[in-house]
């Protein structure tokens, strides 16, 4: 007898990375995307891509957090942090910290947890488990 089971633990990667990605998001709400934008024109990208911040930042972390079409907003993450490190951390993609650790800790790990969340599905816990 398990006493944990898998869709529990899918249920806390879900809850996890769309709970933390959301202060990211609120983060934007508050204060703009001016410097997604100026990051976006830097690299000769349109500007007006930075509004995709919200849907990879507040919508699909919510979604995740329900479980309404895990796989799919997972995907979102994930690209929302590929951009990421493209746009904000494509100088320090072999650099390390003070600490030893890489610079793009961070949105490398919401990278490879969403990446997890795309391949194991949402499980049980979720408002549209099958």
């Amino acid at each position: 007898m398990r006493f944990l089971d898998d869709d529990l633990a899918k249920l806390t990667l879900r809850l996890g990375v769309g709970g933390l990605m959301l202060f990211h998001g609120f983060h934007k709400v508050i204060h703009g995307v001016s410097g997604i934008k100026a990051m976006l024109s830097a690299s000769g990208l349109p500007d007006v891509l930075a509004y995709g911040v919200y849907a990879g930042e507040l919508v699909a972390p919510l979604l995740l957090i329900l479980g309404i079409y895990s796989r799919a907003s997972a995907g979102v993450v994930a690209f929302t942090m590929l951009s990421a490190i493209y746009l904000a951390h494509a100088n320090a993609l072999l650099a390390l910290g003070k600490h030893g650790a890489p610079l793009i800790e961070l949105p490398l790990f919401y990278l490879l947890a969403s990446l997890a969340i795309m391949l194991l599905g949402p499980g049980r816990y979720a408002i549209n488990s099958r």
